[in-house]
């Protein structure tokens, strides 16, 4: 029996993990979902065995307000730059790289493909970490600040672990995701880069630029990896008010999955309840020339072959004092 997993609440009580069949959630004997990945090898076996015995204490689904999965992960890495089509778009938009001064779209998207290629082969993941603070529930809104000129939509695949890792192989990396959620890794364009002014050898500042409260949406389900199939056969579709803006697969991530865990764990331990969000396909804002604004309806899904991690579905609201 397959089954999604989750947190959620009733008004005035404390949210609770809970096992998702249908359109109904069975409360878990666990304080959080925290407690429940420490030892996911073994409490993996005790949620099958709850799914298939009782669902009297069971809750239908849109009685219960939907929480971020986890909503509050131990760390939360984001690898930058991962789909190819994505990072030729930025390449394309910026035009102020020197790089390709004097070339048309058509040469400097030529140019982005060759240096996709050659980092695929050669190169390294780019790594970030996100604040805690910036994670909010899969149909919260996605609070505006008052001062932002280009926020931007990222839709990613999130990886949560379930094991300890520390310099695994790529061969066993996958052995150590608990499962997958899908998250908006929500950025304000003109912060990415410092300005010209102000030291800009010092390079990029994700801090400022996607660590806003509300500026990660997470959810709203938790599928464990066992149900969730390839990770690199994925769909991510995100929808502008109901227009289609991304609808890319997870194949073209230049670095897998299991590249990343292998790459991560090599200077870090991971431990269980950390997020690792894989980068963004092709179809943000900076592409389009149209950016987040105060009524948008940002909608967020990820698919595969027999799997579905769900829709998330964020309002956006500009900040108020």
């Amino acid at each position: 029996m397959t089954f999604k997993l989750g947190t959620f609440s009733t008004a005035g009580c404390r949210p609770f993990p809970g096992l998702v069949s249908g359109d109904r959630v069975n409360p878990l004997p666990f304080g959080s979902m925290l407690e429940l990945l420490e030892e996911w090898s073994t409490n993996m076996q005790k949620l099958q065995d709850i799914a298939l015995g009782s669902w009297q204490h069971a809750a239908a689904i849109d009685q219960l307000r939907v929480h971020a999965p986890i909503p509050e992960p131990r760390t939360l890495y984001c690898s930058g730059a991962n789909y190819r089509k994505h990072v030729v778009d930025l390449i394309v938009a910026h035009q102020d790289q020197p790089e390709t001064h004097g070339m048309t779209l058509e040469q400097k998207r030529a140019w982005g493909m060759k240096l996709m290629d050659e980092r695929a082969a050669s190169g390294t993941p780019f790594i970030f970490i996100k604040p805690q603070s910036s994670v909010t529930g899969p149909f919260d809104p996605i609070i505006v600040p008052h001062d932002a000129k280009k926020p931007d939509w990222e839709l990613e695949l999130a990886v949560v672990i379930g094991r300890r890792a520390r310099r695994v192989s790529r061969n066993q990396a996958l052995e150590y995701v608990a499962g997958y959620t899908v998250v908006n890794d929500v950025t304000l364009r003109e912060k990415v880069f410092r300005r010209k002014t102000d030291s800009p050898e010092l390079g990029m500042d994700f801090a400022m630029s996607k660590g806003a409260p509300s500026f990660l949406p997470m959810g709203p389900y938790l599928v464990p990896a066992a149900f969730a199939g390839d990770p690199q056969k994925l769909r991510l579709t995100l929808k502008l008010n109901g227009r289609v803006m991304q609808n890319e697969e997870t194949s073209d991530m230049i670095f897998t999955v299991a590249s990343l865990i292998e790459y991560l764990s090599a200077s870090v331990e991971l431990r269980p309840g950390d997020v690792i969000c894989t980068g963004s396909p092709a179809g943000n804002g900076m592409h389009y020339g149209r950016f987040i604004q105060d009524g948008d309806v940002l909608e967020g899904s990820i698919t595969g072959p027999g799997t579905d991690l769900g829709t998330q579905r964020n309002p956006c609201v500009l900040e108020s004092f």
